[in-house]
């Protein structure tokens, strides 16, 4: 008995110390809010002061100390989020993540994302690259002597920040984020690629069919595409043993041997399996537009209340937890740079970037701003013809040239090093070296595709641009210093204090030959010279509207007039939620805050009423036919989580596409070419022609009562049998995920962030789902990542929110502290100079050496 006792004792003892443990971690792992910190490198004290709404304010006594406290901030709150993301642009998650992830490393190091960084870094003026260096050496200074804990994401993972060589953000870091963002919004590589893997089994007539040009334009392209990659012989034989393709670019990724790298449990697993699935998406996805959009407006004093502008911006990015912004004031008087260069008084409060050391989406104390993405085509896929006689060599107008080869090295964790050939040629990177699905459509030994991305090019200095914009005071000055922004080229709507509102499409798009009859819609013979570019659009002459009408908005439309010379790309977004905006607008005479406000709220749907009669008009024999009809009876397009109508729709239109396009295209090329892209406007008109074509061997109407049958099937097994207690938000939550341990069932319910949502991708509230994804394929994964509206009459009223919370460290109570306000469409204030403060600490210079 005594054993026992003195054993049950011994087991409480070691619960106890290990509690004790864990909550003293949990408490070290916490940023310091308040007291003083003593921080080698500083030049002098800062002041980072915490606001009732979390916003961070950095108050320091020159340009350069602001930067540096920016980069410590950034560290103490999104250490791991930097971590994460300097592997992801470096190509080196496979050194964590075993062979999961060696196919986003191998594209990665193809684009060459930090080569390119470093080179344009160099070009940068002075006074830019010592602000980036500042920015770098604030995020060490926290590492060198940290003050906190480690998130639990290095010990689980085993991962030191910076890894073996403690590299943990460096000065050329920043220009990758730079990069990294203009991958995610200015790609149309994708849709080049789609539409050629098309056109091996439709005509060229068919395929503008499936993938038409925007609303009242006709294809930019002339060419018979499906014709030409016939005679040109592109495509790989059906035999796979018949194709010539590198068996890297085609190899499959062993999944026992991912499992492997990262031990045999099943948490390892899990992460395993949930990098994999991430980086086979990240690289499915990438060169795409689809699914992506963002909104901002701009109304003039003639239609506001107070007689002064307002502004309102949501852009819309993919939803993780943390949070891709961080909401920070920068203030400094001004100062110069080491070579004597002025640098103007820095004032500005909104959305930083981790990893960039200024506010990118915000306001000054005179002028704010917002941000959409106007994506024009800047990137272009090249058909690189293959010497029969010598495969080091392609073909150019001039002759026959050689790759330029480039070796890489991917550290592998749990496997051997692997050795990677990067070729390029006068374009740009081979593509199709790193992109698998290239090597299902093409026969890799005739052809590769090479990119040309205007994003690669070393005069590219959009961080320049960035920094320039928290010195603005005016429009002018802000349009002044965006002429140096480069890529993805943005809508941007501007406001100041004195009443002018403007918007310029600010950044670099290409210029093409009259004689191009492709146009960059689909991959070109890269030995042809009317398929290169000619040059640059001048900054002077991109889309602008200095707001005669009293209003401006943007929402991924075409923002060119019918008389636009220039050709920017016909890949717009549909323009359902931008006609919207314009409705609400129109609707009231004059504006204040809480009218942009409910536009903000907004979830009517044009997109659905334009396919919604179809739907109501469906007669299906399906059991709960009649009980789902009920659902749809007064329903008008608006997409509110709470009702059963929105999900009907949404699986009713998912099972359409899939009927109408697979029979014509194949279950493989469809599934390769479904998800964010969505097929909406090939639906819209097939179903408005009443297509036989489409529709065969039935008639629409069959097809269309078939694909209800087929959705209320999908929705009685996961919902139940009683569609009256079905609801649109239980299927379409805003899931913002934790990378890695989104798809980890024991880890996922602490790091991830969910909240029921309303809307869809194509209502102002966006809640874009990607209905090709296997699980959860109505979840909201693609929305408002903040919203923010800006009273130009008192810019101390303006108003911001976004889906997490600031801490991007998982114990924190600011972790998720935001994120049913944002579900509910609230808001916090954003002020430069708040009444009080919650929390205060000073960073202070370390003494000087005796």
């Amino acid at each position: 008995m005594a054993w026992m006792k003195r054993t049950a004792v011994g087991l409480v003892v070691a619960a106890l110390l290990a509690g004790t443990g864990a909550a003293v971690y949990v408490q070290r792992s916490f940023a310091t809010l308040d007291g003083k910190l003593v921080v080698k490198g500083l030049r002098q004290a800062v002041q980072v002061q915490r606001d009732g709404a979390d916003v961070t304010h950095i108050r320091a006594q020159s340009p350069q100390d602001a930067w540096f406290a920016m980069g410590y901030v950034h560290a103490q709150e999104r250490t791991w989020q930097l971590e994460f993301n300097r592997r992801v642009m470096h190509g080196e998650l496979s050194e964590v993540f075993g062979p999961a992830t060696l196919e986003t490393d191998k594209l990665m190091r193809t684009l060459d994302i930090m080569g390119t960084a470093k080179r344009q870094y160099a070009g940068l003026p002075l006074y830019a690259r010592e602000a980036l260096q500042a920015y770098s050496q604030g995020i060490h200074a926290f590492h060198q002597n940290r003050p906190q804990a480690l998130p639990p994401e290095f010990h689980i993972l085993g991962v030191q920040p910076g890894g073996a060589a403690g590299a943990v953000w460096e000065p050329e870091d920043s220009v990758g984020w730079a990069l990294m963002m203009a991958l995610d919004l200015g790609g149309n590589w994708g849709n080049e690629f789609a539409r050629l893997s098309i056109a091996k089994t439709l005509d060229t007539e068919r395929l503008w069919q499936l993938m038409p040009p925007y609303p009242g334009e006709r294809p930019a392209a002339s060419a018979d595409l499906a014709a030409l990659y016939r005679q040109l012989g592109v495509y790989r034989a059906t035999d796979a043993s018949a194709s010539a393709a590198p068996a890297a670019a085609a190899e499959p990724v062993d999944r026992g041997a991912a499992y492997a790298a990262l031990g045999d449990g099943p948490l390892s697993r899990q992460i395993s399996a949930g990098m994999l699935a991430w980086a086979d998406e990240l690289t499915r996805n990438a060169g795409t537009n689809e699914g992506k959009g963002s909104n901002n407006w701009v109304l003039a004093g003639t239609r506001t209340v107070s007689g002064k502008p307002l502004l309102a911006n949501d852009p819309h990015l993919g939803l993780s937890a943390p949070a891709i912004w961080y909401f920070a004031g920068l203030q400094a008087p001004a100062g110069q740079a080491s070579d004597g260069t002025p640098i103007g008084a820095i004032d500005a409060v909104g959305a930083t970037l981790p990893g960039m050391p200024f506010v990118v989406l915000g306001r000054t104390d005179k002028v704010a701003w917002g941000f959409t993405n106007t994506g024009p085509d800047v990137q272009d896929l090249y058909l690189e013809q293959i010497n029969p006689a010598d495969a080091s060599q392609y073909r150019t107008p001039e002759g026959w040239a050689p790759f330029t080869v480039r070796d890489e090295t991917i550290r592998v964790k749990g496997q051997a090093d692997v050795a990677l050939k990067v070729r390029s040629t006068r374009h740009g990177p081979v593509l199709s070296d790193a992109q698998k699905s290239h090597a299902d459509v093409l026969d890799l030994g005739k052809y590769v595709l090479a990119l040309r991305w205007s994003a690669l090019d070393a005069d590219n200095q959009t961080v320049l641009a960035g920094l320039q914009t928290n010195q603005a005071k005016s429009v002018d000055a802000l349009f002044a210093a965006l002429s140096h922004y480069h890529s993805p080229m943005q809508n941007v709507v501007a406001a100041d204090d004195q009443g002018n509102i403007r918007f310029k499409a600010a950044g670099r798009a290409p210029v093409r030959d009259a004689a191009n009859d492709i146009r960059g819609v689909a991959p070109s013979p890269g030995w042809d010279a009317r398929y290169d570019w000619k040059g640059w659009l001048p900054y002077d002459q991109t889309p602008e509207d200095n707001g005669a009408r009293g209003w401006i908005a943007t929402a991924n439309q075409r923002v060119t007039a019918p008389d636009y010379p220039h050709y920017l790309t016909q890949d717009w977004a549909l323009p359902y939620r931008y006609e919207r905006i314009a409705q609400l607008i129109e609707a009231t005479d004059k504006h204040d805050a809480a009218s942009m406000q409910a536009i903000h709220r907004d979830v009517t749907s044009l997109a659905t009423r334009k396919l919604l009669p179809y739907l109501q008009q469906a007669k299906s024999s399906h059991p709960l036919a009649a009980a789902a009809q009920e659902q749809l009876k007064g329903f008008d397009g608006v997409m509110d989580a709470g009702k059963a109508a929105p999900l009907v729709f949404a699986a009713w239109t998912d099972e359409l596409a899939r009927g109408l396009i697979v029979p014509r295209i194949g279950e493989a090329r469809f599934t390769a070419t479904y998800g964010k892209r969505d097929y909406r406007a090939a639906l819209e008109g097939i179903l408005e022609r009443n297509d036989s074509w489409w529709c065969q061997p039935s008639s629409c109407a069959e097809q269309s009562a078939a694909a209800l049958g087929r959705a209320l099937d999908r929705l009685q097994a996961a919902y139940g049998a009683d569609p009256a207690q079905w609801r649109w938000g239980a299927a379409h939550p805003a899931l913002s995920v934790h990378r890695p341990f989104g798809n980890v069932p024991a880890l996922a319910r602490f790091f991830d962030v969910s909240e029921p949502s309303h809307g869809d991708s194509y209502t102002v509230n966006v809640g874009q789902y990607n209905a090709g994804e296997a699980k959860g394929p109505f979840v909201n994964r693609h929305a408002a990542s903040l919203r923010a509206v800006y009273d130009l009459a008192d810019l101390e009223q303006s108003r911001f929110i976004y889906q997490t919370g600031q801490s991007g460290l998982v114990f924190s109570p600011r972790y998720r502290d935001m994120s049913s306000t944002w579900a509910q469409t609230g808001y916090r204030a954003l002020q430069r100079q708040p009444a009080r403060w919650a929390h205060e600490l000073t960073l202070a210079p370390a003494p000087a050496a005796q």
